[in-house]
This record gives structure tokens, C-alpha cells and sequence, in this order.
């Protein structure tokens, strides 16, 4: 079952049992997966995993931000609707790497790539970016940008 066919049966699911909240988000999901789709391919298009699971990263963000402002803008029961929501589409993400998965993901970045650790000062940032592709490319969206990035600043001088 691909991960578009799982949310439609999750939303079916949703109005059967009639959880508003889980159906709105779920619809919104849907939604932004078939402008995924137009985007990439025209009307007719279906979104593979990896895309899909590309906008429901970006879904998340989205709704990181949000909460973050109507928490400012002193609004926390909005916040709390987009926190749940972050939840709903949590579920459909693959499981994030503990620290010590990501340490060791990096660590294998850095010596496939072959960026030298014992470099004078500020050459290993040099070879950041060649790393953080490698790394990103291994994590397989089950670790954000910062914290590889922050990961990979470490382990290099």
C-alpha cells in the first residue's frame, strides 16, 4: 500500500468515525499531495513515496511555524490545533534516527565522501556541504536539515 492509498484509507477512516479534526488535516494532506502531483507531472499525476513523504515534511514545517506564531500572538488553543495536526502527520513520517544513529550516519558520510578530519582549521567546514549531501541522501528524511547539519559540524574541525 503506497503511502497516498493509506491516507485515503485513513481519511474514509476519519468520516466513518467522524473525528473532525483528523479529517480536516488528513483532507489538507490530500490536498497538497495533488498539487505535488500537478506540480510535477500535470493533472493526471500520482505522488510516489518520496514525494509524498517530501510534503508531509513540508506540511510539518508549515505547521511548526504557524504554532510558533499564534503562540506569540498569544493564541494557544490555534497552536494546539496546528500541534495536532504536526501529530496526524507525524504518523505517516519514518521513525527519526536516535543521536547515536545520527552519529554514526555522519560518521560514515564523512569517510565516504573522504573528508579529512585532521585538517588545519577550516578546511573540514570546506567539505560541509559534500557531507551533508551524503548524509542526507543515507538519513532518508528520518532526520531534519538542523540537526545533521549541527551533527556534521561537530564531527568536523
Amino acid at each position: 500500500m503506497t503511502l497516498s492509498e493509506r491516507i485515503d484509507y485513513d481519511l474514509k477512516e476519519a468520516m466513518k468515525a467522524r473525528e473532525a479534526a483528523r479529517l480536516g488535516a488528513l483532507r489538507m494532506l490530500k490536498s497538497a499531495f495533488k498539487y505535488a502531483a500537478i506540480e510535477k507531472s500535470g493533472a493526471d499525476a500520482v505522488v510516489d513515496d518520496e514525494t509524498a513523504m517530501s510534503v508531509i515534511r513540508k506540511q510539518i514545517k508549515q505547521r511548526e511555524d504557524a504554532a510558533e506564531g499564534f503562540e506569540k500572538g498569544g493564541r494557544p488553543e490555534q497552536a494546539a490545533a496546528e500541534r495536532a495536526e504536526i501529530v496526524f502527520f507525524s504518523a505517516y513520517l519514518p521513525a527519526a534516527l536516535s543521536p547515536e544513529e545520527l552519529s554514526t550516519l555522519v560518521k560514515e558520510a564523512i569517510a565516504e565522501v573522504g573528508a579529512s578530519l585532521g585538517t588545519p582549521a577550516g578546511l573540514g567546514k570546506a567539505q560541509m556541504g559534500a557531507v551533508m549531501k551524503a548524509a542526507q541522501a543515507k538519513a532518508a528524511g528520518r532526520a531534519d536539515g538542523r540537526s545533521l547539519s549541527a551533527e556534521v559540524q561537530k564531527q568536523l574541525p
